[in-house]
């Protein structure tokens, strides 16, 4: 029987109920809206009525790839879907893709061009094409004799640059060589990743040991740890954020020689502080985790600075304790741009996660 690809159109109730029942057969069964609701596009494979093969896309990452394991067409199947999503995105001129897929299809992956990024008991990160990992990191900025000199890294979101960002720097330039601060590259925040990036780099410039780099899709991306973007379980987290921490270990760390990782305490943020508990538990002995206590108003006032708080006021338009919790380049931003931050909160933008 002749199997040929098909569109499926997920917003279609009939169809979506008949796509989750085929990928729950087989093992997948994160479902949640705000997950299914970043996919461009989904294709299928049916064998008379029944849909034996999927795939999806959302930006540049393949998702719930599922392939029916009866019968002997399953590699045939599996080459299929992910060549025509491969085919498609080339020719919508997305010329690097990544795939979070489970561990058994890894080799899979593997066999028609993938690479592996990292791996956990779970769950495998996989890219191809180009620019690819070895692309983002031979243009990361190096000093003279890195390899001799204490180099640590800092991963945020910096949604929007607070002073808690500020302090959390400051602890790290003041005890090392060199502090790469890789700023998230993903536009799910108020901020843009631009205005964020250039936040980050105005509010550190007396810094001279310190070099802002975007984050790639390396990083607490889309790609590495869409939970951090999306409301999960504490499981999805903690697979998620496994494969994240790894990649920094293994891949990012030996590259830049980072033998020290530098994180905020995390009383507020449930995702965060899960990927606190992992980053601790994956990264040493290879890279050290220095967890530094969160920055406090003053003495006198023991409310922590977050950037959550600093949304919430760009909000409501109260922005006279913006000095007490944000740098001045940050307060400048927001003050020139606070209509334009509002209208994006009116249409939608969530304030309340990281």
């Amino acid at each position: 029987m002749d199997e040929q690809i098909v569109d499926l159109y997920l917003k279609d109730p009939p169809v979506r109920q008949e796509w989750e029942r085929f990928l729950t057969s087989i093992g997948i069964h994160n479902f949640a809206d705000k997950e299914v609701d970043q996919i461009d596009y989904t294709i299928g494979i049916y064998s008379g009525d029944d849909l034996v093969a999927t795939g999806s896309v959302a930006g540049s990452v393949l998702k719930y790839i599922g392939v029916c394991n009866k019968g002997v067409t399953t590699g045939a199947r599996f080459n299929a879907i992910v060549s025509e999503l491969v085919n498609r995105q080339f020719a919508n001129h997305v010329f690097h893709l990544m795939v979070f897929t489970k561990l058994k299809y890894s080799e899979s992956f593997q066999h028609i061009g993938f690479s592996e990024l990292a791996r956990s008991n779970e769950a495998a990160l996989l890219e191809t094409g180009s620019p690819d990992v070895a692309d983002f990191l031979s243009d990361i900025p190096r000093v003279a004799d890195q390899a001799n000199k204490k180099v640590a890294g800092i991963v945020m979101n910096a949604n929007p640059f607070t002073l808690g960002h500020r302090f959390l720097v400051e602890q790290a330039a003041r005890a090392n060589d060199l502090v790469y601060v890789f700023v998230v590259n993903t536009d799910a925040s108020l901020f843009t990743t631009d205005e964020r990036t250039e936040l980050v780099k105005a509010n550190t410039q007396d810094l001279a040991n310190v070099i802002v780099v975007n984050g790639g899709d390396y990083m607490v991306s889309y790609a590495t740890f869409p939970a951090y973007f999306l409301a999960s379980t504490d499981e999805t987290v903690n697979y998620q954020t496994t494969l994240d921490a790894r990649i920094f270990r293994n891949v990012i760390a030996p590259a830049l020689s980072i033998k020290t990782r530098y994180v905020g305490s995390e009383p507020l943020s449930r995702t965060t502080g899960i990927y606190n508990q992992v980053l601790a538990r994956e990264l040493p002995p290879a890279v050290e985790l220095k967890v530094i206590e969160r920055n406090r108003v003053n003495s006198d006032d023991a409310t922590i600075i977050t950037a959550t708080k600093v949304r919430q006021l760009i909000k409501t338009g109260e922005l006279k304790q913006l000095p007490r919790l944000v740098p001045a380049a940050t307060t400048q931003f927001i003050q020139d741009h606070l209509k334009t931050l509002q209208a994006r909160i009116q249409k939608g933008m969530n304030i309340d996660g990281n």
